[in-house]
């Protein structure tokens, strides 16, 4: 069970101290090989199934660096501004972990590929917020443990634990941040909006998926108060693998409080790694955090420096695709939307599956009122975003165009999206299969028409008599009869022609 702790009001915590951040993100590649051998990197696969004598760190091994995780690498530094080395190389990071199969991790230390960067992001009321980058090194992940036993599914409580060294050897990019001050109170929306933006450069650069439920992403919270912005850093945690921007920002926040209830009753904050519990947005303490120092690291001897060219560098720099926030600048103009609507449909995720279904025939305004209202909210419910929904932007674009057509109105194109993420098929099969067609027929809209109005004389005489809004009532009985399926607009003209009334 999580460890509760007590907390200082935020308010009360930021009235007395000031925060400093440091964010670690690490960014799974998506190369089909590991960093320094040619073992598989698919998900999914059998445990250890995809380890070789090189991964699993065996005498006599040796490794060969990934040509693809180093251009992945240089693209990251070249996306957030830094300089790229001339010369860089690998060194052996040495610490005992039970999914770390060779006692070290082969990283970088003082010798990173990029370096002395920036991030330019976006906060939720357009101010933006400069995040220095300190550097982006090249490592490689390491296995995985699994915890049988306990109830919390860490090592504590546990009866045995299961190894799997299929992620050993993954090529990781690990992204620091120089320490992130002048945030104020507005520290935890910076990490989200600093998470948010590295993993949509990352997805531009088709890099990585950067999915964060799947590991892909994860970010490392530090932080730690002083009292004033004029002061010392103070004593930093580490709240470790927080993987979803939300929880980045409760984290940074949760731990904003615990520092300063610590520090205020007296305490002492102690440097260590914390653990993120989603269920209530706690952390509780894991290890103590060793310093650099601690690591022993030294050059690795088994891999020889990294020196790229410099025209290959410019190269990858000219190939460089329109960064997020200038795409989503140009794409916000290009549809007219103000800031607050552009920010919900990135919080969304939405907004390549727009662009993709206004590419594929939709226009602007029917792409955005599909994908950020019916598939949105399925999406929540179902805990996804949009584009992982069983849903493809032609489809949408499909529907759009019926209903632009006339064959299908609001209601009946809602039932044809179900239909879709349902497993039906097509929009069109979907339309055939539910008999879902607008009914154009007007020999049986007239019928309907007739049959509302006899039914409802009192209603019929008020418009009669000027009280035009009273026909929504006979449109409403018309709706019913024809299970929605008629087109509202063409019902409205003909009563208002049987009444012999007009606007």
């Amino acid at each position: 069970m999580t460890t509760f702790t007590e907390l200082l009001s935020y308010e009360d915590a930021l009235a007395s101290f000031d925060p400093v951040m440091g964010l670690e993100v690490h960014v799974e590649l998506g190369t089909k090989t590991k960093m320094f051998c040619g073992c598989s990197t698919e998900l999914g696969a059998e445990p250890n199934s995809q380890t070789c004598p090189t991964c699993l760190g065996l005498p006599g091994s040796l490794p060969v660096v990934n040509a693809i995780g180093i251009e992945s690498a240089i693209k990251i530094g070249l996306a957030l501004n830094c300089e790229i080395a001339e010369w860089c190389r690998f060194a052996r990071k040495n610490y005992f972990y039970p999914d770390m199969p060779k006692n070290f991790q082969t990283s970088q230390y003082d010798e990173p590929i990029a370096f002395n960067g920036y991030l330019d992001v976006q906060l939720e009321d357009g101010e933006i917020f400069r995040v220095e980058i300190e550097r982006a090194h090249m490592e490689e992940d390491t296995g995985k443990s699994l915890h049988v036993g306990g109830a919390t599914g860490r090592i504590h409580g546990a009866s045995h634990s299961l190894l799997d060294y299929n992620r050993a050897g993954i090529p990781l990019i690990e992204i620091v941040t120089k320490p992130i001050e002048g945030a104020g109170e507005r520290a935890p929306e910076v990490a989200k909006a600093y998470v948010a933006e590295l993993r949509e450069v990352i997805k531009a650069l088709g890099v990585s998926e950067a999915r964060m439920d799947k590991g892909q992403m994860r970010c490392d919270v530090n932080l730690s108060l002083r009292p004033t912005p004029e002061s010392e850093f103070g004593t930093r945690s580490e709240t470790k693998n927080v993987n979803s921007l939300r929880s980045v920002e409760r984290a940074a926040r949760f731990e904003i409080q615990r520092h300063a209830a610590v520090l205020s009753s007296g305490g002492t904050i102690v440097q260590e790694t914390r653990h993120f519990h989603e269920e209530d947005g706690s952390t509780t303490a894991g290890r103590i955090k060793d310093n650099a120092e601690d690591y022993r690291y030294f050059p690795e001897p088994d891999l020889v420096p990294v020196a790229p060219a410099r025209d290959w560098v410019e190269e990858l720099r000219g190939g460089l695709p329109e960064m997020p926030r200038v795409r989503r600048n140009r794409l916000r103009e290009d549809w007219g939307v103000g800031e607050h609507d552009m920010q919900s449909i990135l919080n969304a995720g939405a907004v390549d599956s727009i662009v993709a279904t206004i590419e594929a025939g939709a226009d602007s305004t029917a792409a955005r009122k599909w994908w950020m209202g019916e598939l949105a909210r399925n999406a929540n419910e179902q805990g996804v975003v949009v584009d992982e929904l069983p849903i493809t932007p032609a489809q949408v674009a499909r529907v759009a165009a019926l209903v632009a057509a006339g064959e299908l109105n609001d209601k009946l194109a809602r039932q044809v999206l179900e239909g879709v993420l349902a497993g039906e098929g097509t929009p069109d099969e979907v339309v055939e299969k539910r008999g879902l067609k607008v009914v154009s027929d007007e020999g049986a809209l007239g019928a309907a028409v007739d049959e509302a109005i006899a039914g409802n004389a009192a209603i019929a005489d008020k418009i009669r008599g000027g009280k035009i809004a009273a026909v929504g009532a006979l449109v409403g009985a018309v709706m019913k009869t024809t299970r929605g399926q008629a087109d509202a607009a063409r019902v409205k003209e003909l009563i208002l022609e049987r009444l012999g009334v007009s606007e």
